[in-house]
């Protein structure tokens, strides 16, 4: 499915009292999900274990 299918379709299943704020942060979710897909399939992940050191590392700075 094409990326203005997937966002009309997003759109469609939206109540009819929405504001454009509530479209924008819909668009902005269906846009993270297909990059952590990409990233899924491009095996760009990081395992829990490097997340945690990367993190207390930002801790104890």
């Amino acid at each position: 499915m094409s990326i203005k299918h997937q966002v009309l379709a997003a759109i469609q299943r939206l109540p009819d009292d929405i504001d454009f704020r509530d479209v924008s942060e819909e668009i902005a979710l269906l846009a993270a999900v297909q990059e952590a897909e990409d990233d899924i399939r491009e095996n760009r992940l990081v395992s829990n274990e490097e997340m945690k050191s990367r993190i207390e590392g930002w801790v104890s700075r």
